[in-house]
C-alpha cells in the first residue's frame, strides 16, 4: 500500500510539473526587452501620429479612435550579437507557435525580411494586430497595435484615409530611436 501511495504521489508530482508550462507571453516579452541591452523599444500614441483626412467617413474617424497605441521592440543585427539575434528570433517564434490567442492573418517576404501578421480577438472585433519580422541582415522585431473593437475591413479603409503627421514631435522622437548615430 505504501508503494502504491508513493507511486501515485510521484506520478501526480510529475503531471503537475509537466502541465505547468512556462510559456512566455508577448506582453512579458515586451516588458522584459525594455531593459535588455541592444534593443530599441518604444510606445507611441497613435493619436499623435495619425489623423484622419477631412474628407473621410465617420467610420474611418471612429476606427482611428479605436486604435490606442503602438508598441515596438527591435533588435538590430550586428556581427557582435549573432547569438542574441538567433535567441530572440526563436523566442518570438515560440510565442506565436501554437498560440491560441494570436491568429495568423498573413505571412510575406519583402526585401530579405520575413514578416508575419497576427491578430487577437474576434474577426470582426480585433483587440491587437501584431507584426513580427526578422531578417538575417537587419535584425528581429515585433510591433503591436493595441485598440478596442477594431474592425479589420474598416482598418484597411482607414489606412487609405490616413495622413501621417511627419512633423509630430512624438513621431520625430520615436524615429530617432531607429537612426544610427
Amino acid at each position: 500500500m505504501k508503494n502504491i501511495s508513493k507511486i501515485l504521489s510521484i506520478l501526480t508530482l510529475v503531471l503537475l510539473i509537466t502541465s505547468c508550462k512556462n510559456d512566455k507571453s508577448l506582453q512579458s516579452y515586451l516588458l522584459e526587452t525594455s531593459t535588455k541591452e541592444g534593443f530599441m523599444t518604444g510606445d507611441l500614441p497613435v493619436s499623435s501620429v495619425i489623423t484622419a483626412k477631412a474628407d473621410v467617413s465617420n467610420d474611418v474617424k471612429e476606427t482611428i479612435k479605436s486604435i490606442k497605441k503602438i508598441n515596438v521592440v527591435y533588435l538590430p543585427k550586428t556581427a557582435e550579437n549573432e547569438a542574441q539575434y538567433l535567441s530572440e528570433k526563436k523566442t518570438l517564434q515560440n510565442i506565436f507557435k501554437d498560440n491560441k490567442e494570436y491568429k495568423n492573418l498573413m505571412s510575406m517576404k519583402a526585401k530579405e525580411m520575413n514578416v508575419k501578421i497576427y491578430y487577437s480577438g474576434d474577426t470582426d472585433s480585433i483587440d491587437e494586430v501584431i507584426a513580427f519580422g526578422f531578417s538575417d541582415q537587419k535584425g528581429v522585431g515585433v510591433a503591436r497595435l493595441l485598440g478596442e473593437n477594431m474592425n479589420p475591413a474598416k482598418i484597411i479603409e482607414t489606412i487609405k484615409g490616413m495622413d501621417f503627421n511627419e512633423n509630430s514631435p512624438s513621431l520625430k522622437q520615436f524615429s530617432k530611436m531607429f537612426k544610427k548615430n
